[in-house]
């Protein structure tokens, strides 16, 4: 199964792959040649199936907890000050999305999105420490009775050159669900409150929609 945001491209590529690999076939003598651009056209169009695959997930649903909003690794946890939205001190979890994870987003709980918005920006590879103020981001909040607000922030890597936020304020939202995507290599910062007990550690491997991250105290 593939994205929906992966068709065109998928298709694009698709249709580019065999024009070089028929052009190699009737124009190309030199068979290592020949041989050559067909494979590699090959796998430009597995790469690009395999960015766009969207695995289904079963997202066990529970309100004392949040889950992974994407695959990927955890590659930061801090208490930093978050100033747009809260204006206070939170608990940071990043995680990076390298080209050979699944780059869907999704909700990391149940609620309400109280807040979202989408800012133009840099393309800084996902990891350096501006990349979350100064690259092409979203920021969503949502809001629930057990949780109050969390905030995560889709964040555009050095490659990356679009992001898709399908979440819209006041527009009620489930656990696990399809949030957005980020093309080509990304990473999401979640801000939860201060002493939000966490269920991964720096390093972790996650996987979005089913594995547990934090929990409630």
């Amino acid at each position: 199964m593939f994205h929906k945001e992966g068709y065109r491209i998928i298709i694009n590529t698709f249709l580019l792959v065999t024009f070089f690999a028929v052009v190699a076939e009737y124009f190309i003598s030199t068979n290592w040649i020949k041989m050559l651009i067909q494979i590699t056209a090959l796998v430009l169009f597995v790469l690009v199936l395999q960015f766009f695959r969207n695995p289904k997930r079963v997202t066990l649903k529970n309100d004392q907890q949040l889950i992974s909003p994407v695959d990927g690794k955890v590659v930061i946890i801090q208490e930093v000050f978050e100033k747009e939205y809260f204006k206070d001190q939170r608990l940071q979890v990043s995680i990076f999305m390298s080209p050979l994870n699944v780059h869907v987003t999704r909700y990391p709980m149940s609620g309400i999105v109280r807040f979202s918005k989408y800012h133009p920006g840099k393309y800084l590879v996902a990891w350096h420490p501006k990349s979350s103020e100064l690259n092409e981001r979203t920021t969503v909040v949502l809001k629930n009775e057990t949780f109050g607000e969390i905030l995560y922030r889709q964040i555009a890597g050095a490659v990356a050159r679009r992001i898709v936020n399908y979440a819209e304020e006041n527009l009620e939202v489930i656990q696990g669900e399809d949030a957005g995507f980020i093309k080509f290599g990304s990473r999401v910062d979640l801000f939860l409150p201060i002493g939000t007990p966490l269920d991964i550690s720096l390093g972790d491997v996650v996987k979005g929609g089913v594995q547990p991250i934090a929990h409630l105290a």
